[in-house]
């Protein structure tokens, strides 16, 4: 019965959207009045062309015009009329999901045509329809800062503390590149990398939302790649970096050289042969980095030690086959010697190519693909002088559109886009687990608490697969002057594929039989629909957003009928979920340089589907706890296929104010409640152990406030500009982990239900930006950030555990760019240097939870009698590179355009 309310409510809407008119981000619009200079009374029949477009429209009666679907950019916009002279607004700014206003005061004319009146636009600083808050950064600005990723870019955004988005747990946030999402639904990640320099404009939004979008909780990024044009234009560009610290106690062969390599490819233009109507843009990246973490080949995973003994003397040390009798000096002499591996290399190969057909004036289509492969390893301090035990991945993706655009009149049109996009994750030593260098897992353990392994090997392979097919309708229409609908349809098919073992090399089979524990398979074909509908009234006094979004969610997944015996119980399906989503947003101008806007909205989003699908057979396996009694519990987590949407409600009040021609101010106080975040509950088996399983329960609010004060970069031999935002916020919550109450349980320890700091409760963060120069021919700019510490748990003292108490030290670091162009045999070169962290500070990221402090613990001085059960020194175990950032690092290029 509710699937059929569902399928016939779903219907009910298509048909509206066949009678209503409605897109979603990738566009923006062009609005204005042409009025005769001397009576300013308003001229119809003006024709507004876009230059460089086949875009355009003419005034109406009143002398009002309106142009729809213009990709975001920096244009040319031409008022011309018999009598009239022309006139031209140069440098005219587009951006996703805006309206850019531009009236025309035109001169009459004793001549037909001919005469010109040109005026070089402005960037306004205030967005006079902008009724939440959110940031749009264009590719100029994007070339001209010293980022080398877009997380970089979105990570200077005021409300956003290193991905997390205004106080929101990590994936949260929606990724769409075109208008299309790309999250991988296991992970809530993104599928997908985008290189700068394919950028056309990058759109984040950190507080409400409109209705088109959805499945995010925190904040929407949106990604516009650029299309070919009329002409043939390339760039190739090149550069090597390395680190410059003087941190060599810390950080092992920083003092090597080990260049970081990046070459990049763009070529863009009509394609041969075929005319106009066909253009491309393609852009490839190859990226070779080793990374600032090395451990040392002291040992191999074959090796095997024997630190056993309660004398030392009889310790046996096996390095790379070879056995030695174990003294300091031995130890030492080994240590030195060995040669430095990355343990945290980077290998990345992205590409992408769009096509742009332009069949007819009414007809576009554009097909795009994107390709990225990776391999990388994450440091893991144990394996320190063991550095080939840690796991190797490897992901591999691929993603294809396809965008019809139909234009119905210049006020109507409609999108359809198609996509399917696959990524592909793999995890593990060695792919084949009958490789003859896997070990033993007892190997791991020869090493005692507190030092380094002397063999071993991570042991699991973990392999698994998201593909996600798309289709997405859209329709938009200006179908008054004030009013412009949107409505929109969306479904999406995915395919989860998942295989995870415990190499146990011992036996005839490494790989467990599937029954066990420690061999997990699982295939699962969610669906995900929606539905949305919208209204943007635009009046004289008044910007009014307003819409509802329906979103609907199969898990095709079973959960047991009894939670009491979880693995023997008979199954059943679990149901489908649904919910409806108001929007509301309100922008109110106070002066024609200032407006105020209020919003207000519920944000739903299915959980990561990993917590839906974890331990698919719901197998329960004993671990020894601390607890007592009992003294066997079965600890481990079931996943729960019921879970429902988490929810997130937002309300916004802010303020933008133009105080002069070059400085803006805005004010945003916000504030949000979470409920339904994933948590974890324990249960009891008929036999009187326990386990856990993910529920909905967790909770949290967030309220903040940000400031953020632009000043325009102005023209000359050194002109100046830059940003500069503050953000204060308190995040709190009942857990930032949603397996808090499972950890707690597995420690002996009491979950609380008080509020506390979140991991990620950044009080005070400052960004600022700041470019100098004459951008056509040289230009300086700096990153700086200022931000106080994370919360952490202090365990020093006998007092109460109690979690996020305490405070981390504060961080702060400088970014530099400065290029220099120059011309060449009819070429444009340019010649860079980035320097991150330029003052080489050593930012503290994570803490010893005894001290508060990354650079030093109590335990060495404690048992300072004690001698781990392994080659080093206590106090060497304590030296974590891995909770500082990264040091100071130069890349030094040259690019060349044509």
């Amino acid at each position: 019965m509710r699937k059929n309310c569902i399928i016939n409510l779903l219907l009910t809407l298509l048909f509206i959207a066949f009678c209503s008119q409605a897109f979603s981000g990738t566009t923006g619009k062009l609005a204005g009045r042409v009025v005769d200079k001397e009576s300013g009374e308003g001229l119809p029949g003006v024709n507004i062309i876009v230059e460089g477009t086949s875009l355009g429209a003419a005034t109406d009666l009143q002398g009002n015009y309106i142009i729809l679907r213009i990709p975001p950019g920096i244009y040319t916009v031409r008022a011309e009329m018999i009598g009239y002279k022309s006139m031209r607004y140069e440098n005219v700014k587009i951006s996703i999901d805006k309206t850019t206003r531009i009236d025309f005061q035109l001169e009459t004319t004793v001549l037909e045509m001919g005469e010109e009146v040109t005026i070089v636009a402005k960037r306004p600083l205030v967005q006079m329809d902008l009724t939440s808050s959110e940031a749009t950064v264009g590719s100029e600005t994007i070339a001209n800062l010293p980022v080398d990723h877009f997380d970089d870019i979105v990570n200077l955004q005021a409300g956003v503390v290193e991905g997390h988005f205004r106080g929101g747990r990590r994936g949260e946030v929606m990724y769409m590149i075109n208008g299309i999402p790309v999250n991988d639904v296991y992970s809530g990640s993104y599928a997908f990398q985008v290189e700068n320099n394919a950028i056309a404009e990058l759109e984040v939004i950190s507080g409400t939302f409109n209705a088109e979008y959805g499945q995010a909780m925190s904040g929407v990024v949106n990604i516009v790649t650029k299309e070919g044009g009329e002409n043939f234009s390339g760039e190739l560009s090149a550069y090597f970096g390395d680190y410059v610290s003087s941190h060599k106690d810390i950080f092992w062969n920083i003092d090597g050289i080990n260049p970081t390599y990046n070459l990049e490819a763009s070529l863009s233009g009509p394609l041969p042969l075929l005319g106009k109507k066909f253009s491309f843009y393609t852009n490839g990246r190859f990226f070779d980095k080793e990374g600032y973490l090395y451990g040392k080949d002291v040992f191999e995973p074959s090796d095997q030690s024997n630190f056993s003994a309660s004398d030392m003397s009889k310790w046996i040390i096996m390095s790379h086959g070879k056995t030695y009798p174990f003294s300091k000096e031995t130890a030492k002499e080994l240590i030195d010697k060995a040669v430095p591996v990355a343990m945290a290399p980077t290998k990345r190969i992205t590409s992408m190519f769009k096509l742009t057909y332009k069949l007819t004036d009414m007809d576009k289509l554009n097909y795009e693909i994107l390709f990225q492969d990776l391999y990388n390893k994450n440091y893991v301090h144990r394996f320190r002088l063991n550095p080939n035990g840690t796991y190797k991945r490897y992901t591999r993706g691929y993603n294809n559109s396809l965008v019809w655009t139909h234009v119905f009149n210049d006020r109507t049109f409609f999108s359809l886009k198609l996509n399917n996009f696959t990524t592909k994750y793999k995890q593990y030593i060695y792919e084949d687990p009958n490789d003859p260098r896997y070990v033993p897992e007892r190997r791991l353990q020869d090493s005692g608490a507190n030092a380094f392994a002397s063999g071993g090997m991570e042991m699991w392979n973990f392999q698994r697969s998201t593909t996600t097919s798309l289709a997405k309708w859209d329709l938009t229409s200006q179908i008054t002057n004030t009013h412009q609908i949107k409505f929109g349809l969306e479904a999406k098919r995915h395919k989860l594929w998942l295989h995870e073992f415990e190499v146990v090399p011992e036996g005839s089979n490494p790989i467990p039989p599937a029954s066990s524990f420690n061999n997990n398979q699982y295939t699962h074909y969610p669906i995900e629909a929606s539905a949305y509908l919208q209204d943007k009234m635009e009046f004289d006094y008044l910007i009014v957003n307003a819409g509802m979004r329906f979103d609907y969610f199969d898990p095709d997944a079973e959960v047991p009928t009894d939670y009491v015996n979880p693995t023997t119980s008979p199954r059943k399906k679990a149901k489908a979920t649904y919910q409806f989503s108001p929007r509301f947003g309100l922008a109110y101008p106070i002066t024609s340089n200032g407006v105020i806007h209020i919003s207000y909205g519920h944000f739903f989003q299915t959980p990561n589907l990993d917590y839906l699908y974890v331990n698919p057979e719901f197998e329960l396996y004993y671990l020894q706890s601390v607890v007592s009694p009992p003294p066997n519990s079965t600890l481990n987590v079931l996943g729960n296929a019921s879970l429902k949407p988490q929810k997130t409600v937002i309300y916004e009040i802010g303020l933008q104010q133009q105080l002069s021609d070059d400085f803006a101010l805005d004010v945003i106080t916000f504030r949000k409640d979470i409920r339904n975040l994933l948590s974890t509950e324990v249960l009891q088996l008929y036999t009187g152990g326990y386990y856990s399983r993910y529920i909905n329960r967790d909770y949290a609010n967030v309220k903040g406030v940000t400031i953020s004060l632009e000043k325009r970069q102005t023209q000359g031999i050194l002109g100046v500009g830059g940003t500069i935002d503050y953000t204060f916020q308190i995040a709190k919550g009942n857990a930032s982990d949603p397996n808090d109450a499972f950890l707690n349980t597995q420690s002996g320890r009491e979950t609380l239900k008080q509020m506390r700091p979140l991991d990620w409760d950044r009080r005070h963060q400052i960004n600022a930006t700041l470019s100098f120069g004459k951008s056509e021919s040289y230009n300086f700019s700096i990153i700086g950030r200022f931000a106080t510490g994370f919360p952490y748990t202090s365990v020093y003292g006998s007092g109460a555990y109690i979690e996020n108490n305490a405070r981390k030290p504060y961080v702060f670091r400088f970014d530099l760019y400065y290029y220099k162009n120059f011309q060449f045999s009819g070429l444009k070169y340019t010649a860079f240097v980035r320097i991150f962290n330029l003052l080489d500070r050593l930012n503290e990221n994570e803490v010893f939870s005894d001290t508060g402090r990354a650079g030093y613990s109590l335990t060495p001085f404690h048992q300072s009698y004690l001698h781990p059960r392994g080659i080093n020194e206590l106090v060497d175990y304590f030296v974590r590179p891995d909770f500082y950032s990264e040091p100071r690092e130069i890349q030094i290029g040259l690019s060349v355009e044509f």
